[in-house]
């Protein structure tokens, strides 16, 4: 791809990542896709009691399907890694927790090292309409209330990520309904074009903890019986609820270029719109409004809608949405298509469900790797075509079966569709990365070595990482067809370097793989600059690049960092990370209230500051403390207090006292 026949206005897609039901990364998703896999399941019984509820029949108070989209592991957190005590992490929406990790996750996918964002004006754009964690929590009475749930207003979504990773740019909640993750790369793509932002997350969140609007939706017969969505079939009874994270890190395609960034798809444009009274209901589809909004998206990416390969459709599986989308589709793309080469159409949703808020990103991510693989995953469920459609008209095709996509001697190009039960329509428009053109790389002699950093945030997470490298590097890994110097340079610049570390050195694949697992190798001589290098990094000092394999690498994916979770869930017990396990004072109150609000390991010279004990955890505890002792608690004792052992000294007397 050259820089100089690039359009300004396009933006690439850099890095993605995903919890979507059945795939918790891109690369697992794709792998669901390419074997027409069915990832709906029974609904389990930590979201509500489908048996207490579930009736064929419609009816109010009724829901009509048992099944829908889960994600493994909702409840899952790696606490420590984002600096939060186990209190923080229960009491917090599990939708923030998994955006915070699958954002950083994206972040890696992107080669972007976090700490060289911090400061800058990048922005965050997320796609959400739900706060069931914070409704359930206020639905347990007024006693239940408490500051913690100032944490949980949707707000937080967007401004917790921009705040652990200090970006100071845009960082916006999009509710557009099933629309809104797709209104956000749009805005996000707005924000790249003017200059307003260099960088920009778009992501979309939807972790349905409450049964209610499924409630609705049943008793408006929009839910499909069987749990699965059958967009285009005759049988399309409704969608089928599920979860899902994603998000997609976005830069200007100049910057990109610039930058060496690895490319993965390019947005040539997109458009939003409402239906406004084209319609004779606001909740009622119009035709009228899904072709302004086509025709605007390509007019914006300056392509010529005959010329699109595939559509990822918003295909919910609606009786009464599938044939309107598809005429729309029909009328605007078909329009000057040659005879022999339809329009293909797919939706994400048959294989997942429908992630509502989240549906259009989960549809992007998807689009984005059928341009990458050049290939088209079959549509599921899809049995008899919907006698709505007129199919011998409209230039369409709903592949039954993996496919490749039209070779044409150019970028392939595919649309994205979503809808929302606001009106509001969005559609974005992507192309296929042109080949990278990288300098030529300076002559390396068979046997150099180099040298491989890897960090984490705890001695465990570290073991992990060095156990995938190991897979990552030898014979069959994913990182054995990318040369030795791209992958080390991608690990030491485009990676955040934690406290625990660890570097080796080898000259080739599987010395270094060696290295990892503790087999002796060949290492460089005492005096060679990449052993001082080795030993400065694992020491905590900085990385001198040019010290470490000459010129400078490529981007390539490296293994992705290995969360250390725990489960954390209101109203399940709390587990201990930081507590002293043993040593004065291990056990007694002090310890007991610590180990809930910690938010690092500590002893009896710890402040109090620096464990992370701020107001409102001092506020807790003041709470804790007053129930637990039996009589009020003045808050201005805990505040003259500075460390730990101050505490612990404290505690002990307010024990006595109420003995």
């Amino acid at each position: 791809m050259n820089r100089s026949d690039v359009d300004p206005r396009s933006v690439a897609v850099i890095g993605m990542a995903c919890r979507l039901p059945g795939a918790s990364a891109p690369d697992e998703l794709w792998a669901l896709l390419r074997d027409a896999v069915d990832a709906t399941s029974e609904t389990p019984p930590d979201r509500y009691d489908v048996d207490a509820l579930y009736s064929p029949e419609p009816g109010r108070g009724r829901i009509a399907a048992r099944r829908g989209g889960y994600v493994d592991g909702v409840a899952e957190f790696d606490a420590g890694f984002f600096g939060m005590s186990a209190t923080e992490a229960t009491e917090l929406d599990p939708q923030q927790r998994l955006l915070l990790m699958t954002a950083w996750e994206a972040l890696e996918d992107a080669g972007q090292n976090p700490d060289r964002l911090a400061g800058s004006r990048s922005g965050v754009f997320v796609g959400n309409t739900r706060a069931d964690h914070l409704e359930l929590a206020l639905r347990r009475g007024p006693e239940s209330v408490t500051a913690a749930q100032l944490h949980n207003f949707r707000s937080l979504l967007p401004a917790r990520l921009s705040h652990f990773l200090d970006l100071r740019g845009p960082s916006v909640v999009v509710d557009t309904a099933c629309s809104s993750s797709l209104v956000a790369v749009h805005q996000a793509v707005q924000s790249l074009r003017s200059g307003e932002t260099p960088l920009a997350l778009a992501a979309g969140v939807n972790v349905p903890l409450r049964p209610d609007e499924g409630l609705v939706l049943s008793h408006a017969g929009a839910m499909a019986g069987d749990g699965r969505c059958k967009f285009g079939d005759a049988g399309a009874d409704g969608y089928s609820p599920s979860d899902a994270v994603a998000v997609v890190v976005l830069k200007r395609l100049t910057d990109a270029l610039a930058d060496g960034d690895r490319v993965r798809a390019v947005i040539r444009g997109s458009a939003v719109g409402n239906d406004g009274r084209t319609s004779d209901s606001v909740l009622n589809p119009s035709l009228q409004g899904q072709l302004d909004v086509l025709r605007w998206a390509y007019e914006d990416a300056g392509v010529d809608p005959a010329d699109v390969d595939y559509v990822e459709a918003h295909g919910a599986g609606s009786p009464a949405l599938d044939p309107l989308e598809l005429r729309a589709l029909g009328e605007v793309l078909g329009a000057g298509r040659p005879a022999g080469r339809p329009l293909l159409v797919g939706s994400v949703k048959t294989n997942i469900g429908h992630a509502e808020a989240a549906g259009g990103l989960a549809g992007l991510i998807k689009t984005v790797l059928c341009l990458e693989h050049g290939q088209i995953p079959a549509t599921l469920h899809l049995d008899t075509p919907h006698p709505g459609v007129d199919w011998d008209a409209l230039p369409l095709s709903l592949p039954d079966k993996l496919q490749d996509l039209p070779v044409h001697g150019r970028p392939a190009v595919a649309g994205v569709g979503g809808q929302g039960s606001s009106a509001l329509n969005a559609h974005v428009v992507l192309a296929q990365a042109g080949p990278r053109e990288l300098p030529p790389a300076a002559p390396e002699p068979d046997g150099t070595p180099h040298l491989l950093a890897l960090s984490a945030h705890s001695a465990d997470a570290l073991r992990a990482l060095t156990a995938a490298y190991a897979r990552y590097l030898r014979p069959g890994g994913a990182g054995a067809s990318y040369a030795l110097r791209d992958i080390c340079h991608s690990a030491a610049t485009r990676r955040r370097h934690h406290a625990h570390r660890l570097a080796v050195t080898g000259r080739t694949h599987e010395e270094l793989a060696a290295a990892l697992t503790g087999t002796p190798v060949a290492a460089p001589a005492a005096d060679h600059p990449l052993t001082a290098a080795a030993d400065r990094y694992a020491a905590g000092g900085d990385l001198d690049t040019a010290t470490m394999s000459g010129a400078p690498g490529r981007c390539v994916p490296l293994p992705a960092y290995p969360w250390q979770t725990r489960r954390y869930r209101a109203g399940e017990a709390r587990h201990e990370d930081h507590a002293p396990q043993d040593g004065p004072g291990a056990g007694d109150l002090a310890d007991r209230v610590l180990r809930e609000h910690a938010r690092t390991g500590f002893d009896d010279a710890s402040t109090l500051t620096d464990i992370g004990i701020d107001s409102l955890a001092k506020l807790r505890i003041v709470v804790e403390l007053a129930q637990r002792c039996g009589h009020e608690i003045d808050p201005e004792e805990l505040g003259g207090l500075r460390t730990v052992g101050e505490l612990r000294q404290w505690t002990l007397t307010l024990e006595a006292a109420g003995r």
